[in-house]
């Protein structure tokens, strides 16, 4: 198969672009570049873009992949925080979900298996006894369709699929429309929108690892994290939820204020030795179910870079890079290793259609599914 590397966004060399601007003088750049073939022949290709505050986002048509965030530290020096390689066929064979699109239900549904208006459907089993992401051939492993749209303030890119009645198992024909955007204020936004033809379950969301030292300088366990959260859901030894909804006050789970990632992850508790660190669902505290609201903080000392995420989603999956395990060499050449990165997957609970007390995950013809998240980056001076 046939590889093409893709020039770093910020180098500017050779880039070809269209630059945008709006009255104010503020300007965004959107490139297209390709990024190799998929085994039937299918072109991939890369889209970056690109702020005047030295930020930039490269997004893959295959898997709606995230492939780069660079974002400048306190002292204006740019890096990538986002984990993934450095060529197609590396995402094609290895990828742990790096950066893509999960769905259609992301995190996991308990044996495989749900039922929908007195019909079961049976899914693929791809973790352990559990159906995960999806499936086999999920979202991540799709090739989506790209438009490119601009805005007064942002440049960004459309993707959509449609995933037909009975893929992976799951009923009606899924139309999914997946917009990453970029805006001058250092936000990358993704708005998830989807409609069906018949009765279905729906979970999107984006499954990037983030190292905010940037990617490949090592562990993230230093990074203080704060998640708006006074509950989460805790999990069996296969990792779907038991019911409960249990507070984090006093445990290993409370990260009502900022707390070092890595400051209580080796505690002798359950649920850290069954996900073998933090893999687990956060009860989000909103002042309003469905609006925009903050989800989590992230703070990096050495460097000063800072994320804020926001959401409309109900809940936000914390994981802690526990399977990560040398195996794999990332963008700039280096090995991750255990804890190299974390993901934060804005959400609505696991296996929320075995579990009616949770909120509702059905969409019906005729609904839209809509929800948002915007990930704000910035630095701190101190």
């Amino acid at each position: 198969m046939h590889e093409k590397h893709v020039a770093r966004p910020l180098a500017l060399v050779g880039l070809v672009a269209s630059l945008l601007a709006n009255s104010t003088g503020w300007a965004g750049m959107i490139d297209k570049k390709p990024f190799g073939a998929m085994p039937d022949g299918t072109s991939v290709e890369v889209y970056t873009l690109a702020n005047d505050q030295k930020m930039s986002v490269q997004i893959l048509t295959y898997g709606g992949v995230v492939h780069a965030i660079d974002v400048p530290d306190r002292d204006g020096k740019v890096a990538n925080v986002a984990l993934g390689f450095a060529k197609l066929e590396d995402y094609l064979t290895k990828s742990p979900y790096f950066g893509n699109i999960t769905g259609r239900y992301a995190n996991r549904i308990a044996k495989g298996a749900f039922t929908l208006g007195g019909t079961t459907y049976k899914l693929a089993t791809n973790n352990g006894p559990n159906a995960l992401h999806g499936g086999i051939s999920g979202f991540d492993k799709k090739v989506w369709q790209a438009k490119e749209v601009s805005g007064p303030d942002s440049v960004g890119v459309e993707l959509s699929y449609t995933s037909p009645d009975g893929e992976e198992g799951y009923p009606g024909a899924l139309a999914t429309k997946v917009t990453y955007t970029l805006t001058e204020k250092n936000e990358l936004r993704v708005d998830y929108e989807a409609t069906t033809d018949k009765p279905t379950v729906v979970n999107l969301t984006n499954h990037t690892y983030f190292n905010l030292a940037g990617e490949g300088s090592g562990s993230i366990l230093g990074h203080e994290l704060m998640l708006n959260a006074s509950a989460f859901t805790p999990v069996d030894a296969t990792l779907i939820p038991t019911g409960e909804l249990a507070k984090v006050a006093g445990g290993p789970m409370d990260f009502t204020s900022p707390t070092a990632i890595g400051a209580r992850i080796r505690n002798d508790d359950q649920q850290l030795v069954f996900g073998k660190g933090y893999d687990h669902n956060f009860v989000l505290d909103k002042p309003q179910q469905g609006a925009l609201s903050l989800a989590a903080r992230v703070h990096e000392p050495t460097t000063g870079r800072v994320m804020e995420i926001y959401t409309t989603e109900p809940g936000i999956q914390f994981y802690s890079g526990n399977f990560l395990d040398a195996s794999l060499v990332g963008t700039s050449g280096k090995v991750y290793r255990q804890s190299d990165g974390f993901c934060l997957e804005t959400q609505h609970f696991p296996d929320s259609p075995n579990h009616p007390e949770f909120p509702p995950t059905v969409l019906n013809p005729g609904e839209v599914y809509k929800t948002s998240t915007v990930h704000h980056f910035m630095s701190n001076r101190t």
